[in-house]
């Protein structure tokens, strides 16, 4: 059944949140800013793994970087394209007619739990490559790995952000089933080289993600999220 993948992933962030929410009423303030700056530091270490194995290569006896130019052109190009478009600002704007739509206004910290954990499960290389699988042959393989470790994620970050993270299951059913339902037309542009630039970029926001958790978000990271589809056009561009 194809769409099953998605289908799986939504359900294993709903199941999180829903084990983390119980289990947040168990933990102090301090307990749950402590959780909140351990799991910025997971979460920075995830980008930095990612980032590091696209760019670093083996030549020899040594290790060489590459793909410079385009972490920095797509970082800037997409950043501006998303100043100008203001993305972070239309998320937060769906996040408050959620915050009121679910009966949840008396909540202060819903729209940033709901930003912050749509971001760590949205971005990345899995989510899009998965989705083309689950859409070309039905394999979700691949998004019920992720499930697993959105699960994880969404349950740790719920405990202590809040229930606005288990709305994050919209955006991922949303983006996630949009690839997967335009996978053939998807497929021919996700090259290795593309593939490559997106897992790159793509760790590098969720690096940013994590210095948001530990420093209470310094960074607009939804205004970020154009430099994926830059890296993915670079990879046509400039070769």
């Amino acid at each position: 059944m194809r769409g099953l993948g998605t289908i799986i992933n939504a359900g294993a962030i709903i199941a999180g949140g829903l084990l983390g929410l119980a289990g947040g009423h168990f933990l102090k303030k301090s307990m749950q800013d402590t959780l909140m700056k351990a799991t910025g530091v997971c979460v920075m270490f995830i980008g930095i793994g990612g980032a590091i194995e696209e760019m670093m290569t083996v030549s020899g006896q040594s290790l060489v970087s590459g793909s410079t130019m385009m972490m920095i052109g797509s970082m800037v190009i997409g950043s501006l394209i998303g100043e100008i478009l203001n993305i972070e600002f239309r998320i937060e704007q769906f996040g408050e007619w959620l915050k009121a739509r679910t009966g949840n206004s008396q909540d202060p910290a819903f729209v940033d739990a709901f930003v912050t954990a749509s971001l760590t499960v949205c971005i990345g290389a899995m989510a899009v490559v998965g989705a083309i699988q689950d859409g070309l042959s039905g394999d979700y393989s691949v998004l019920a790995v992720k499930a697993v470790l959105d699960l994880i994620i969404v349950l740790v970050m719920t405990s202590f952000l809040g229930k606005g993270c288990i709305f994050s299951a919209i955006p991922v059913a949303l983006f996630q089933g949009v690839i997967t339902l335009a996978a053939r037309l998807v497929e021919p542009l996700m090259t290795e080289q593309a593939l490559g630039n997106l897992s790159l970029i793509g760790s590098l926001l969720i690096f940013c993600v994590g210095v948001n958790l530990i420093w209470e978000k310094k960074l607009k990271v939804a205004n970020m999220l154009p430099a994926i589809l830059v890296a993915v056009v670079w990879a046509f561009v400039l070769k």
